[in-house]
């Protein structure tokens, strides 16, 4: 086992956390199932013969963007590719890179996941490649988390403005994945099935990589290619659950849901010659995680990949758990690594004061919290998104241990009082916790491990 001391949890955490975002490198993942053999191209299972296919049109949006576009010009081969492929892929900023034929396109800053006029431009220019795809040709499709605000293409009667708007609201109201594109579909022309009806011919597969809890096709980047299990009234009602009012959400948008609502709605049916694969999610970042704790000899309790809770309360919860098992043995005895996965939510209180900060880093500096009148002696905790991104800021999450307690109390730091207002960067930045990776190119939500040392 690796040796007990604080400094050393903190590195074996930091050692099996990477080994969980490294399982889910988006250029390997579409590796996997994309495959090329001569004249033989096998997609998730769908044969094609090279020779016989047109254009192949590659499209997409997301944090993995980058990874995927490049794993897939890597699996096609060079004379594939500059033969055949054309493809546009939306990807933030700093993802930004040359590849030999499909273009990277910057449509929103790094770390400011909102929807931007660089975002609604490579939209529309991906609304019209595929339009344009014929009979014999191939479209692919490439998905990951943060495609949302990525892929924007407002309806008639809702302006970009509007959108942000609304976004805004529902992030700092403490919406879910799941209630934002709720929403957010209703307001789209390319989300919620938008995508696959752009496509008049030919065959579409598109490859998701999962950054929501259970792998809903229509939720994850707001489904683009799958079919929309929610309608405008769906979203009424949540902006109605978050007391919504003009005030906040522009007029525009409650117009034209109403208006919407008002309408017949029946569920669509999935576009023919569409097809959506999962190619990666948190199951598989949270299982090499597992095997890297296990080769450091760790026993690993609690695996599960389906937190949604508050960021504050989990935090909370998960120092308790390490407590109790560190000081009564309870419910399993030490050493012990905790290994868990899911999204939380972070709840914004209301102040005139700058803050800064995202849910990973206000979950552990909730646990450090929990931890400041007793000292962290034998435990460490670490919480980050395995994109890189942590909120709008460049790290990825944070780590607390014994050493950060200590170095956080010698500094004069109060833990509650940045942590009451949603401004935990700041304190780890001052104490030395953070988390910091740069863009990882995948996205599969985030990623926590808690380890407790052996006595």
């Amino acid at each position: 086992m690796s040796d007990s001391a604080s400094r050393s949890l903190r590195q074996d955490a930091v050692t099996i956390w990477q080994a969980g975002v490294s399982a889910v490198r988006s250029d390997q993942l579409v590796r996997n199932v994309v495959r090329r053999s001569d004249d033989t191209l096998v997609v998730c299972g769908h044969e094609f013969s090279v020779s016989k296919l047109g254009k192949i049109v590659v499209v997409g949006a997301g944090k993995a963007g980058a990874g995927m576009a490049a794993g897939l010009e890597e699996s096609l081969g060079d004379d594939v590719v500059d033969g055949k492929v054309v493809g546009w892929v939306n990807v933030p900023a700093d993802c930004v890179r040359p590849l030999r034929k499909i273009h990277l396109h910057a449509a929103r800053p790094a770390g400011i996941n909102e929807p931007t006029e660089a975002g609604v431009e490579g939209t529309e220019k991906i609304l019209e490649l595929v339009s344009q795809v014929g009979p014999d040709d191939l479209c692919l499709v490439l998905l990951s988390g943060g495609g949302s605000a990525l892929l924007p293409a407002p309806v008639p009667g809702v302006s970009l403005p509007d959108k942000q708007a609304v976004t805004r609201f529902l992030s700092q109201a403490g919406a879910n994945i799941t209630e934002l594109n709720t929403v957010r579909k209703q307001l789209s022309r390319i989300k919620g099935g938008g995508l696959a009806r752009a496509l008049s011919a030919g065959t579409m597969v598109t490859l998701i990589i999962s950054d929501v809890v259970g792998d809903p096709l229509d939720v994850i980047a707001s489904g683009p290619t799958a079919a929309d299990s929610s309608t405008p009234a769906d979203a009424l009602a949540v902006l109605n659950r978050f007391e919504a009012t003009s005030s906040a959400v522009p007029q525009s948008v409650f117009d034209f849901l109403t208006t919407e609502a008002a309408k017949t709605h029946t569920q669509p049916a999935s576009v023919s010659g569409v097809f959506n694969h999962i190619i990666g999610n948190n199951d598989v970042a949270i299982n090499a995680a597992v095997k890297k704790a296990q080769e450091l000899g760790y026993p690993v309790h609690a695996v599960r990949s389906r937190d949604q809770g508050e960021a504050t309360r989990t935090g909370f919860e998960i120092a308790e758990v390490c407590k109790t098992v560190r000081d009564v043995n309870w419910p399993v005895p030490p050493p012990a690594c905790f290994i868990t996965g899911g999204e939380p939510v972070v709840l914004f209180a209301k102040t005139d004061q700058p803050r800064k900060g995202g849910r990973n880093q206000q979950l552990v500096l909730s646990a450090l919290n929990y931890f400041w009148d007793d000292g962290m002696n034998g435990i460490a905790i670490l919480s980050g998104g395995t994109d890189g991104e942590d909120g709008p800021t460049d790290a990825a999450g944070a780590v607390a241990d014994s050493d950060l307690l200590l170095a956080a109390r010698r500094l004069g730091l109060n833990p509650h009082r940045y942590l009451d207002v949603q401004n935990a960067y700041p304190f780890f930045e001052a104490a030395g916790g953070l988390l910091k990776t740069g863009p990882t190119h995948t996205n599969v939500m985030d990623l926590r491990v808690a380890i407790v040392a052996r006595k």
